[in-house]
């Protein structure tokens, strides 16, 4: 556990590290982090925005090519969900059939649920799986969750590229235009912690707006 925090926390200097080490296989290193914090229920522990902003911080020193490492980590990206929704639909095909047809799964799966939260996602899919992205565990699991309720695919995948782009840019270009500032690069640790709350934030507007929009259904 120990290792896993001070990975996160040290990221930066774990990639120039591992860079140093390994030169061009940096790039395959990337693509198989993000696509495991993304695209795998198992592995949400791995870092994602800090891993990401570091990536255009060292980009900047011309360590490594921005639009290389950008494309492949947004692959990795959309490619993850997209496994990940295709798991959650796999399963929950079965589950939601075991629970419909089998009372003793029933009990345990109630369909009304299955049938709700398929609902709220052809409503509010789109929003929940573009804000996910920039939520730590959260975004691991959003897709998959999005694949067990149903989601109609062409707007599940239109709503994973435009998070994806959204997260990718947005980290990325962060790390690239103030990762080598001095100030933000002698307390990464303290940045990295910092992204992960700013990440944090929309989910929790959307959560309270969701509370009041209830309240206010129910008072009527």
């Amino acid at each position: 556990m120990s290792e896993l925090v001070d990975l996160f926390l040290h990221v930066d200097q774990h990639l120039l590290e591992i860079v140093a080490a390994y030169g061009a296989w940096i790039y395959a290193i990337l693509f198989l982090i993000i696509f495991a914090e993304t695209g795998l229920v198992v592995t949400p522990f791995l870092p994602g925005d800090s891993l990401l902003f570091a990536t255009g911080a060292i980009a900047a020193t011309g360590a490594l090519d921005v639009r290389v490492a950008t494309v492949l980590v947004l692959v990795a990206a959309i490619a993850g969900d997209a496994v990940n929704y295709a798991v959650g639909r796999f399963v929950g095909v079965r589950v939601i059939l075991l629970a419909r047809t089998d009372a003793r799964w029933g009990r345990w799966v109630n369909p009304v649920y299955i049938d709700r939260a398929h609902d709220f996602f052809e409503r509010h899919g789109g929003k929940a799986i573009v804000l996910a992205r920039f939520a730590p565990i959260i975004r691991t699991f959003v897709p998959f969750v999005a694949g067990v309720a149903e989601m109609s695919y062409p707007s599940f995948a239109f709503y994973n590229v435009t998070g994806a782009l959204a997260w990718v840019g947005v980290c990325v270009g962060a790390g690239y235009v103030f990762g080598n500032v001095p100030i933000v690069k002698d307390n990464f640790s303290l940045v990295a912690l910092g992204i992960v709350f700013a990440s944090l934030l929309p989910m929790v507007f959307e959560y309270l707006r969701y509370r009041r929009d209830a309240s206010a259904t129910q008072s009527r």
